[in-house]
């Protein structure tokens, strides 16, 4: 049996009452639930612009996770590395740093990574701190990890 829908002067659509007889009523809600799936989806890419923001791109963000991570074990390797040189080291790098430069200093920039055109002004940079770096190896680990 099929129902016939009728439309009212106020343009409203009506079912002629028939309704009354089918106690069942469609929980089907079309509407509903594609709104919200639009919001959904409307919601993730908002996330994906251009301009700076604190998060990135959300559909990136595992990618950048990853990259991150084998970021920080590259630096945490370089560290031990410069860490391992300084501490064996100390004395004989505070009087190259005193003297204006020397192999030991040289070998410790290099771990460090500092670029070789750098080196001259962060030599002034040691030589001014030279005090704190005489008492405290890992204050002169972190000065070359900074410049590096």
């Amino acid at each position: 049996m099929g129902v016939i829908l009728l439309v009212s002067a106020q343009n409203t659509c009506t079912d002629g009452g028939l309704s009354d007889q089918y106690p069942y009523k469609s929980t089907h809600r079309t509407g509903e639930n594609t709104m919200k799936r639009h919001l959904i989806v409307l919601t993730i890419l908002c996330g994906c612009s251009t301009e700076a923001n604190h998060i990135g791109n959300p559909l990136l963000l595992p990618l950048s996770a990853l990259s991150t991570g084998i970021s920080n074990a590259a630096y945490n390797q370089r560290r031990g590395q410069v860490e391992i040189y300084v501490k064996s080291n100390h004395t004989a790098i505070m009087g190259d740093i005193v003297n204006g430069g020397g192999d030991h200093i040289a070998r410790a920039m290099d771990i460090a990574g500092i670029a070789p055109e750098d080196r001259p002004t962060r030599l002034i940079q040691l030589k001014s701190d030279q005090g704190l770096y005489q008492t405290s190896p890992e204050a002169l680990i972190t000065a070359l990890m900074v410049y590096g």
